[in-house]
């Protein structure tokens, strides 16, 4: 497994990607709307990046870690029998599939299989 990304929820969205490319120099990726908010991806230096999202329905802060992996379900499976709180089992997404599980902390941890 790789660490890919940080999910962190922010007040202001302009205000914080502003921050992020002019102060840690991360660039501009992607830029999306959902419901109720909008999501936007920074890319740093090698192959970790930062998801903002702008949503009233999370607290600022961390939101989750993703990490990359090769077989989702295999994962998954190492992580059943280790005991792991598996929030979701593997299901599909517009990139691939995706599953989380959570940590003792309440703090989300994403696993994502690229298949697009």
């Amino acid at each position: 497994m790789k660490i890919r990304y940080a999910t962190m929820i922010v007040n202001d969205m302009a205000e914080s990607v502003k921050y992020y490319t002019e102060t840690f120099d991360f660039t501009f990726d992607e830029e999306f709307d959902v419901p109720g908010g909008k999501i936007t991806l920074l890319n740093g230096d090698g192959f970790a990046g930062l998801e903002l999202i702008q949503s009233t329905a999370f607290e600022t802060g961390i939101y989750s870690i993703g990490m990359d992996v090769e077989d989702i379900n295999e994962e998954i499976k190492k992580l059943e029998e280790k005991g792991a709180n598996i929030a979701l089992k593997p299901v599909e997404t517009q990139v691939g599939y995706m599953a989380r599980v959570i940590d003792p902390n309440g703090i989300n941890i994403v696993l994502v299989q690229h298949t697009r």
